[in-house]
């Protein structure tokens, strides 16, 4: 078992190593590491948030108006239900 778990370790840190130092590591780096946001991010971002919020507000609209018709088809459903028999 501890020669299964060496061998993981060697091959696996090995990998780890040589990915670390190519090219594909380095963009990887590169794009995980902190930096100061542009101002165009920051443009995009507040178009971004403005969207969400019309989004929302266009969800809650249907929502309310989803209601108001399962109310409606309920009150007939249940006028029909508590119908007089026919004679």
């Amino acid at each position: 078992m501890v020669d299964l778990i060496a061998v993981i370790l060697l091959f696996g840190g090995g990998t780890l190593f040589l990915l670390a130092v190519s090219p594909i590591g380095r963009a990887f780096a590169e794009r995980i590491k902190a930096r100061p946001r542009a101002a165009a991010d920051v443009g995009v971002s507040e178009d971004v948030r403005a969207d969400v919020q019309e989004l929302r507000r266009e969800v809650a609209e249907l929502v309310e108006r989803m209601d108001f018709m399962e109310r409606l088809l309920a009150k007939s459903r249940d006028a029909e239900r508590l119908a007089p028999p026919p004679r």
